[in-house]
């Protein structure tokens, strides 16, 4: 069950309970690598930890990285790591925002395993935003807005199959990525982004017919106009915190490694 944050129900204080699953929760986009660990509850049992993402970042280049990231966080059970691109079973499919095309078919959760030697989970970063800020009713739809755009759709909190909306045609022959993406805010500006964010909000409303739509992503605090009571800012850090999910269900149980 999920607080009004958008995290499972948790206790007070930050000291590990006994018995505790601790959670070593990875948040990869296109600007910057986070990192930190969780409780079972979702609470942060250190401070969070980031740097810039290198660019361009092949594999090889991300892991040494995500290994020096975390170096200062206690020790873990698990991983779960959010990717920016496409992911099928821990392999990447796609990742348009990390500049190369190395990582096209990449094995990251294996990779990933051997460099912990413990269980990973890789998912899509919008999806792994998604999870902790769905609450499981209807038809709900998470977006990022960063360097590019990401996107998340859930039904009564099941996590649809990933679509890259944001490769998807939008507008003038561009795409959602292209019109909204960080180049494009930095071309256009934020007053004429924002005009574009509305126009795209009212599309994926037809599109999806969701009951409530979440936006996150570092751009997200740009926005200036009136939200209607469907729609809310999150925080990201909920893009590290639903990382608890890729080891929960819905009704609350915890997967073990």
């Amino acid at each position: 069950m999920k607080g009004s944050t958008g995290m499972p129900e948790k206790t007070e204080g930050k000291s590990r309970k006994s018995g505790s699953i601790a959670t070593l929760a990875i948040d990869i986009g296109g600007s910057r690598v986070k990192a930190t660990v969780l409780d079972e509850d979702g609470e942060m049992l250190a401070e969070r930890v980031r740097v810039e993402t290198p660019d361009p970042c092949p594999p090889e280049v991300m892991i040494a990285t995500i290994k020096q990231l975390v170096a200062p966080l206690p020790e873990t059970a698990r991983v779960s790591v959010g990717f920016p691109g496409v992911v099928r079973k821990g392999r990447i499919m796609a990742a348009h925002n990390l500049g190369t095309e190395l990582w096209r078919g990449f094995d990251f959760e294996k990779a990933l395993h051997k460099l912990f030697k413990r269980p990973v989970r890789v998912i899509n970063d919008a999806d792994m935003q998604g999870l902790a800020a769905v609450r499981g009713e209807g038809v709900e739809l998470a977006i990022t807005l960063g360097t590019g755009f990401g996107s998340a759709l859930f039904e009564d909190g099941r996590l649809a199959p990933h679509l890259e909306l944001g490769h998807h045609p939008f507008r003038n022959g561009e795409s959602y990525e292209e019109q909204l993406g960080m180049r494009a805010l930095e071309e256009v500006g934020k007053k004429r982004w924002n005009r574009r964010l509305q126009r795209a909000i009212k599309t994926l409303r037809v599109l999806t017919s969701f009951d409530r739509m979440y936006i996150g992503g570092g751009n997200a605090e740009l926005i200036s106009f009136e939200l209607a009571q469907d729609l809310e800012i999150i925080p990201n850090t909920l893009g590290m915190i639903g990382g608890i999910w890729l080891w929960r269900d819905r009704h609350g149980s915890d997967g073990t490694p």
